[in-house]
């Protein structure tokens, strides 16, 4: 980790019950790492079902995989089988940009995470996702992928303004010690 950064969130990743992607944030938004973290996130599926698959699944999945020395991936499982995915980039910012927030101030250098850490972000999302389905214009798509595009001529992503901006303030927010986000 760099001297004076802390760990932050690099991406969010929503995946449906199929895998099949319904949103994705990056932190910054760069275009340029979309595919990057499209990998990464898919590499991530792979051991959400080896876990599936093992009987090894709690809701909070914890570290998935730690790609390299700087990103590493977290996952969570909702009851209905929806994935959320997060990437944390060990470079993260510089502590300069966090010390806006009162309670990041006094926290001591962070040397790793622990599982723990990531659920404050975990719940938020959660919480988010949650009532993004009590919204009654959005419909969740219950069906496969293939189907969606055969039926409706539309992917089943996340279109809502709210909800992505909900994304960004869980992404921005983060840091490693935060209670509640």
């Amino acid at each position: 980790m760099a001297l004076g950064s802390t760990p932050a969130i690099a991406c969010i990743g929503i995946i449906g019950q199929y895998d099949n992607p319904l949103h994705i944030s990056l932190f910054p938004p760069r275009e340029h790492e979309e595919l990057e973290m499209q990998f990464l996130l898919n590499s991530s599926l792979d051991i959400f079902d080896i876990r599936l698959k093992n009987k090894m699944v709690d809701q909070d999945l914890g570290l998935l995989h730690a790609v390299d020395e700087r990103l590493a991936t977290y996952g969570w499982l909702t009851n209905t089988g929806i994935k959320f995915i997060i990437t944390i980039d060990m470079m993260g910012r510089p502590s300069a940009e966090i010390t806006s927030n009162p309670q990041a101030r006094n926290l001591p250098p962070v040397l790793g995470l622990r599982d723990s850490d990531l659920k404050p972000a975990f719940r938020a999302i959660q919480n988010a996702y949650i009532a993004l389905l009590m919204n009654p214009f959005y419909t969740p798509e219950m069906r496969t992928p293939t189907q969606t595009m055969h039926a409706l001529g539309k992917s089943a992503e996340i279109t809502s303004k709210k909800f992505k901006s909900e994304m960004q303030r869980i992404g921005r927010a983060w840091y490693p010690g935060i209670t509640s986000i």
